[in-house]
């Protein structure tokens, strides 16, 4: 059961790694036509707070697999605990530590945002 567990957590770790946006940044050489490539693609030359709104969002999303996959891990573990107190507990204890995260991360999030509205 560990295994599987273990191999399904590493094929999530996978998958975000591939599904994480790519930035492509233009070179600029007159013997390669990237500004046409670009432009059929949708590639866009973008500003610095655009690229840090894309790598916050980028890592709020594997915060919230990573949360996920926590939850999900100890439901499986409660589930499977036929009884076993520690286990039940353990299970107990990694929902409440994936909560408590994703609300401390959440709120940072919305903190920063505040604060960068109202300097802007």
């Amino acid at each position: 059961m560990k295994k599987i567990i273990l191999n399904f957590l590493i094929s999530i770790a996978m998958v975000s790694f591939f599904v994480v946006p790519v930035f492509a940044q233009g070179i600029k050489n007159a013997n390669v036509p990237l500004n046409t490539v670009a432009q059929k693609t949708g590639i866009t030359e973008s500003s610095l707070g655009n690229i840090t709104g894309t790598a916050i969002a980028t890592i709020l999303s594997l915060v919230g697999i990573i949360f996920l996959v926590l939850m999900v891990y100890a439901g499986i573990l409660w589930m499977t605990a036929r009884g076993k107190d520690d286990q039940t507990e353990k299970a107990r204890n990694i929902i409440i530590a994936a909560i408590i995260g994703l609300f401390i991360t959440v709120s940072a999030y919305a903190i920063t945002k505040f604060v960068t509205s109202k300097l802007n």
